[in-house]
């Protein structure tokens, strides 16, 4: 009499796709364990069916997608693994500056995702489903075969769009922010640490190892004890922060050749030929970008130098003393689209190279002390930010990376309260429709009334992108519409406030004042309710409100009147990765401010950059920031 199967026999003996059904309540961890039971699990669990279902239930990628990205790796398994690291990046992030609006939606492209940033922008005469998005690439992270992650970094430079390559940090499942870091690394095989092409033209001497002096470092500080913690970038100070990376984007960098200015997603399917053929150039696309990461350097080798004194130490001390006895007066011009030269003299690029970083490790305890002085009042920045040389001597390379990470965050009304020298950005919650709460999401829409439609004396109209989500207050439901992004030349409304509140269990017995629709047909009030929309306060920053009314109609559209002015505000629910396959790419800004633009402006900075900036933002040096001091034109409703 056979015996009937159990144990692991029970999970073989299953049919294929009652095996694929069950595969649906495991989580990846527990399919990995599993196939550390036995030989024949092993097997089983590797089998492609398995890891496809996997990659279908995460919901990022159609069926048809996941088909098409699994030509570019190994396995399913491999392209669930890059599945699972990039999820969470996938959303809508953004930072207070400037104030028009700064959106950057992560979004899959092909075998990666895309940090799309939306420009602000007037709505064309085809309207917000038909009209081009204008949008300019922030980053790209890219799946290599076997479902690790790549980091790009997109920047334009005098003309010159560019990449710079960086690593991906491990990936935290609830990041709510997203750095900009500088990170050290163990040097590689020196057959495969991998140098800019931006050197090519320099001597044998200026090219060893694109190195950066370490000549006021000690060998002993050098080699980390087996009991300390290595130092983490976010502990520098500011200025060795910004730095830092002005000088990694700047060696890394790599010129951006013809076949990678293509599509960097597919387009939408309703034209299967021409979807096809962007399949393929995004193919061979990232075929080539990968190429160019393993040959075309990502890392720089600091500790190799042909500069190195008999007793380095000694040096370090030297030039401490002189950064704090004697500042210097020469300026090293931090701005991404400058020439990158110091102010008292030329040199070449190697010796630049070399220079600025001893500058950096000299001035760094000095500059970050004198910040500490102002803001507390202390002699010393120790107690407040690692020192330069003690994030450096750990490791012997350093290249840029993204660092996707949860912090603790405060909000007012559903939007963060942000670091103001962090490289960061910030990502809001997006709220699923449900029956409670079905106005949540993005919305986006412009002032006037027929929705969408340009008039004969205003051709364009600022197109806004609010973000509509609920809150509990004093028993009651409130809708808030915060804004995200204003296409206005010069702003009008604070980033982050809110456009209108609500009280969703208060309905409003104000009438629409309009009959019909862009259509002429009539219009077909669904709901209304009682609300405030924003007004003009105590200045900028404070706005007040007004009393007005939400109005829901039929066809889905929400409209928002202020009861004194009249002023209506119209809006319709986006999807913003049909938009952007549908939208028109712009260049983006120099490395750094393209990712996070800290300078405070007030006007739109995405639309034309300026050549002729003399440093990077900070918001601890307001001669730096970008602060219009003329009075706001704040034509409130």
């Amino acid at each position: 009499m056979l015996s009937e199967p159990c144990g692991s026999s029970l999970l073989l003996s299953l049919p294929y796709d009652i095996l694929a059904i069950v595969s649906w309540s495991l989580s990846p961890r527990d399919l990995c364990n599993l196939s550390l039971c036995c030989r024949s699990l092993c097997a089983l669990m590797a089998t492609e069916k398995v890891w496809l279902t996997r990659c279908e239930m995460m919901g990022i990628l159609s069926h048809r997608d996941l088909i098409e990205w699994r030509k570019g790796v190994s396995s399913y398994k491999a392209l669930c693994r890059f599945l699972i690291c990039v999820e969470p990046l996938i959303g809508i992030w953004v930072h207070q500056n400037p104030e028009l609006g700064n959106v950057v939606y992560v979004m899959p492209g092909f075998i990666s995702v895309v940090g799309c940033r939306i420009i602000p922008q007037e709505l064309g005469p085809l309207g917000i489903e038909d009209g081009p998005i204008l949008w300019a690439p922030v980053f790209e992270v890219v799946g290599n075969s076997d479902g690790s992650a790549t980091f790009f970094l997109h920047g334009r430079d005098k003309g010159q769009d560019f990449f710079y390559p960086g690593s991906v940090k491990p990936v935290e499942r609830a990041c709510n922010v997203l750095l900009l870091e500088v990170e050290t690394t163990q040097q590689e095989n020196e057959d495969e640490l991998l140098h800019s092409k931006s050197f090519a033209p320099l001597s044998d001497k200026d090219l060893r190892k694109v190195c950066r002096s370490n000549s006021g470092i000690s060998r002993s500080q050098m080699v980390l004890g087996q009991n300390e913690v290595k130092v983490p970038f976010s502990r520098l100070g500011f200025c060795d922060r910004r730095k830092l990376l002005h000088v990694v984007t700047t060696q890394v960098r790599q010129k951006v050749p013809e076949w990678a200015n293509g599509p960097l997603f597919p387009q939408l399917r309703d034209d299967e030929e021409n979807f096809q053929k962007d399949l393929v150039l995004l193919l061979e696309r990232r075929s080539l970008l990968m190429h160019m990461y393993r040959h075309g350097g990502c890392q720089i080798d600091w500790k190799a130098s042909p500069e190195l004194s008999t007793d380095p130490s000694q040096m370090e001390l030297s030039l401490i003393r002189k950064s704090l006895d004697h500042p210097s007066g020469s300026c090293i011009s931090h701005s991404d689209d400058d020439s990158h030269t110091q102010c008292t003299k030329r040199k070449g690029l190697g010796g630049y190279f070399r220079d600025s970083l001893k500058h950096i490790l000299g001035k760094s305890s000095s500059t970050n002390g004198s910040d500490a002085i102002s803001k507390n009042g202390s002699s010393s920045s120790e107690n407040k930010h690692a020192q330069l040389h003690e994030f450096l001597r750990s490791d012997d390379t350093i290249r840029l990376a993204l660092h996707a990470a949860n912090v603790k965050l405060s909000s007012y009304r559903a939007w963060p309260n942000m670091h103001e020298s962090r490289f960061a950005l910030y990502k809001l919650p997006m709220r699923v429709p449900t029956a409670d709460h079905d106005y949540a999401g993005l919305w986006g829409g412009t002032f006037g009334w027929p929705p969408g439609r340009p008039s004969t004396d205003k051709p364009g109209k600022a197109l806004f992108f609010l973000l509509l989500s609920y809150e509990e207050s004093q028993g009651q439901r409130n809708l808030i519409a915060t804004k995200i992004l204003e296409g206005t030349h010069y702003v009008l409304h604070p980033n982050g406030s809110a456009m209108f509140i609500v009280n969703i269990d208060e309905p409003s017995l104000d009438p629409f004042p309009f009959e019909t629709d862009a259509d002429s047909l009539p219009v077909n009030v669904k709901h209304a309710f009682i609300g405030e929309g924003i007004a003009n306060g105590y200045g900028f920053r404070y706005p007040g409100s007004k009393p007005g009314s939400l109005f829901v109609f039929q066809n889905g559209l929400l409209a928002f009147i202020w009861k004194e002015s009249r002023a209506i505000l119209t809006l319709q629910r986006l999807n913003l990765q049909e938009l952007l396959k549908k939208g028109e790419r712009v260049p983006p800004l120099p490395p750094i401010a393209n990712f996070s633009y800290l300078t405070k402006s007030y006007s739109n900075v995405f639309a034309g950059f300026p050549n002729n900036s003399t440093c990077l933002s900070s918001p601890r040096f307001p001669q730096c920031n970008d602060i219009r001091t003329s009075h706001l034109q704040q034509n409130m409703p």
